[in-house]
């Protein structure tokens, strides 16, 4: 699958749909978003099954805080909806690779009882 320009417009619909979806938030100003794309779309190619975003922080400032990024580039994982990691920096191709792996082995029953405990304090 392409990497997906996101936007207000399709970030639910996108990013949402249940499945893991990757978020990178990137700014054309951005020195360290430059060589990171590359590896993106490399590792995006390696794995279809996955939905790969870029959230262009300067077009959709909006949407960019509502998600609480602060710093650029921030690189965010969704898996069924939930928000499972949000870190901003530049990641080679095998940390992105093992976030990606970490994310496929959770146990989102688990991860969802976690949420309910947490909330029910």
């Amino acid at each position: 699958m392409a990497v997906i320009a996101l936007n207000e417009d399709n970030f639910e619909s996108t990013v949402l749909n249940g499945g893991i979806a990757l978020v990178d938030c990137w700014a054309p100003w951005c020195a360290a978003c430059k060589p990171f794309a590359p590896i993106y779309e490399k590792v995006a190619a390696r794995y279809p099954e996955n939905t790969f975003g870029k959230l262009d922080t300067r077009k959709e400032k909006s949407l960019v805080s509502a998600l609480g990024v602060d710093h650029i580039p921030t690189l965010l994982l969704y898996r069924e909806g939930i928000l499972l990691f949000r870190q901003p920096g530049y990641f080679e191709e095998e940390q992105l690779e093992d976030i990606i792996r970490q994310a496929q082995s959770l146990d989102m029953d688990y991860v969802r009882a976690q949420i309910a405990a947490e909330r029910d304090d």
